[in-house]
C-alpha cells in the first residue's frame, strides 16, 4: 500500500562485464538500502549530513546484503577494483531528475571475482548506504566491469 504523500527511496544496480568489445553479463539487481544509509539520507534531506553518496565499491564475497551490514563482506582493494568515486548525475525515471545516478567502469589489472557492490560516502570506511550481492563476474586482465547506480525518490 502506498500512503499519499509518502517518500519512498527505490535504489538498483545495473552491472556489465565486458571482455573486449564482448558482452560477458548484464543484469539489474535491486539494492539493499542499509539502516545507516537510510540514517544518513534522512540528514541530507536537513543538512544533519554532510556530503553525498558517490562512491562504490566491489566485494569478493556472495554473502546476501541486510540493512544491518555497515561494510562490503570483504571489499576488494586490488586489482584495480578499489572502491573509487563515480560519475555523479540526476536523471529522470517519472519525474524531471527524480533519480540520481552513479556511474563507474572499473577495468580490471589482475585475475578477480567480483560478487557485489556498494555505494558510500567515503572514500574510505564510511557509510554504507546501499548494497547488492549478484553471479561471480570472474574478471580477467582488461576486462572492464561497468556499474551504474539509480537511487529513484518518489
Amino acid at each position: 500500500m502506498r500512503i499519499k504523500g509518502a517518500l519512498q527511496i527505490e535504489g538498483y544496480f545495473t552491472v556489465r562485464h565486458m571482455r573486449g568489445d564482448k558482452i560477458l553479463s548484464e543484469e539489474t539487481i535491486h539494492n539493499t538500502t542499509t539502516n545507516a544509509g537510510f540514517k544518513e539520507i534522512a540528514g541530507l534531506i536537513n543538512e544533519q549530513s554532510s556530503g553525498g553518496f558517490k562512491w562504490l565499491g566491489l566485494d569478493n564475497s556472495g554473502t546476501a546484503a541486510a540493512a544491518a551490514d555497515t561494510a562490503l563482506a570483504s571489499e576488494i582493494t586490488t586489482a584495480g577494483l578499489s572502491r573509487v568515486s563515480a560519475t555523479c548525475s540526476k536523471v529522470t525515471t517519472t519525474v524531471a531528475g527524480d533519480t540520481a545516478q552513479l556511474l563507474k567502469t572499473f577495468t580490471a589489472t589482475a585475475t578477480k571475482a567480483v560478487r557485489g557492490v556498494g555505494v558510500f560516502d567515503t572514500a574510505s570506511s564510511g557509510v554504507l548506504a546501499a548494497r547488492t550481492t549478484f553471479a561471480a563476474k570472474n574478471m580477467e586482465t582488461n576486462d572492464t566491469l561497468q556499474v551504474t547506480y539509480k537511487m529513484k525518490v518518489a
